[in-house]
């Protein structure tokens, strides 16, 4: 359907949108956080304010799922606009000494089509989709700005002894040997800001993958852990000396349930010093805001999720395909245009974004796509695309996928040992408690036909 036809089928709020200036877009993806962890999501041990508020400033979508149920997979498909049956990266390969399967030089992705609107786009975290110098490396992926972990597994550590700042090392002395000097999250939070001011006068795209909450469970002494120690039962976790993780390992932390609280309270905090700077510099009411999480909560480093309920009513965590590891919280703001206070249970998915964003820019995609546009939903007019299903797979423990068909779930596990089946009804179900595999065989038959062809095979990530 073409862009003009489009718009007169959406009617004037789209129309309007592309005759207004280009509209910033700021993604923040936290990492770990799971769909219970807010307050406004059901969290009743702690409060998050600032987020609150942003959902009241916007709507909050309570059937929002992931890319994937693990770091790198999930943002390959939040760039790539492609489900984990067709991105180029599929799982968390490691690469030595630093870094992650690439991105191919020649991919599609939110900053080339961003970069092709005339946008000045920046990168403020955990990338996790290259190594050092390759293809992958957010440099050569049409970033303009960069500053944090290129390398997930390095992220683990919130106290390293240097950062990337573009293609640079950026040098923390005050870190090494396991010692606490200069928290790697708050100084990448500074770039963030500094970035928004910088580029007041641009329209720009600003992905702000934090590594907060994920393990390791450690924040600074400052007064919001301070308050946090002794108000929960704690059990000490025991980890590594002195918190060296590139060997995968965590740092001990005598007060992991007050540690991953401040995390989930620091990320509060940071949401209302971004969209504070956004009002400051005077573009708040031309950016849209996305708020959401890459997968659901963990349980390594003394993380606890059922003590806070952290996957809500859902049934497992993260690397699960249960409801649990894949539907997250997801928050979109944009004054003017997106409904205040809204709650919405409209369905969709990370590689959705590229898509609707593309349709915000006016701008045709020139490779394909697995998502759809929801700006029609977003913006509260008719004209939604349907789709027919959505597709998940993950390559380790044997090998995962799921395919969700409206309100039917099939999920295939242990794929390389043989493989068994479970079906649920997750609107009838949402816990996914009763497998229905024995009582609907023509509903399996057809989500099984679905889940062979959703994929296309790669070498390099072989489900079978």
């Amino acid at each position: 359907m073409g862009k003009i036809l489009t718009s007169i089928l959406f009617g004037t709020a789209i129309t309007s949108l592309h005759a207004q200036q280009k509209p910033n877009i700021v993604f923040i993806l936290t990492d770990d956080l799971g769909y219970g962890d807010i307050s406004s999501y059901g969290q009743d041990k702690f409060q998050t304010p600032n987020i609150d508020k942003l959902a009241l400033n916007g709507t909050r979508y309570t059937r929002s799922y992931a890319g994937a149920t693990v770091s790198a997979p999930s943002r390959a498909s939040l760039l790539t606009g492609l489900h984990t049956g067709h991105t180029p990266i599929r799982g968390n390969r490691e690469v030595q000494p630093e870094g992650q399967a690439p991105l191919p030089a020649d991919t599609y992705t939110l900053f080339s089509m961003f970069k092709e609107a005339g946008y000045s786009t920046g990168v403020f975290g955990k990338w996790g989709l290259g190594y050092p110098g390759s293809e992958g490396d957010p440099m050569n992926q049409g970033v303009d700005q960069f500053f944090g972990f290129i390398c997930q597994r390095m992220a683990h550590n919130y106290y390293p002894t240097y950062l990337w700042s573009n293609n640079k090392k950026v040098e923390f002395p005050e870190n090494k040997d396991g010692r606490l000097g200069t928290y790697s999250q708050d100084l990448i939070h500074e770039k963030t800001l500094e970035f928004i001011e910088s580029h007041k006068e641009d329209p720009f795209f600003l992905y702000v993958p934090l590594m907060l909450p994920h393990a390791e469970l450690i924040v600074p002494e400052d007064s919001i852990f301070q308050n946090l120690k002794g108000v929960f039962p704690e059990t000490p976790y025991k980890g590594k000396e002195p918190g060296d993780t590139s060997s995968g390992g965590y740092r001990s932390q005598e007060f992991p349930r007050a540690a991953h609280v401040a995390m989930v309270k620091r990320i509060d905090l940071y949401v209302a010093e971004i969209v504070q700077k956004l009002k400051d510099e005077g573009v708040y009411e031309n950016t849209l805001i996305i708020f959401t999480s890459d997968n659901g909560p963990h349980k390594e480093g003394g993380g606890d999720p059922d003590f806070f309920n952290n996957n809500g009513i859902y049934r497992g965590y993260k690397r699960d395909l249960y409801e649990g590891g894949i539907r997250v919280p997801t928050i979109i703001s944009w004054e003017g245009k997106i409904a205040k206070g809204e709650e919405s249970n409209f369905a969709f998915a990370f590689w959705d974004y590229l898509p609707t964003f593309a349709e915000i820019l006016n701008i045709n995609i020139p490779n394909q796509t697995d998502g759809v546009s929801i700006l029609p939903t977003l913006v509260g007019n008719e004209g939604q695309k349907d789709r027919d299903y959505f597709y998940f797979e993950f390559q380790e423990m044997g090998g995962r996928q799921a395919v969700i068909r409206g309100n039917w779930k099939l999920i295939h596990l242990d794929i390389r040992s043989g493989g068994v089946y479970e079906l649920y009804n997750i609107a009838s179900d949402p816990s996914e408690n009763h497998n229905l595999i024995n009582m609907f065989p023509e509903k399996t038959k057809e989500l099984k036909r679905i889940m062979k062809n959703a994929r296309t095979d790669h070498p390099d990530w072989p489900l079978l």
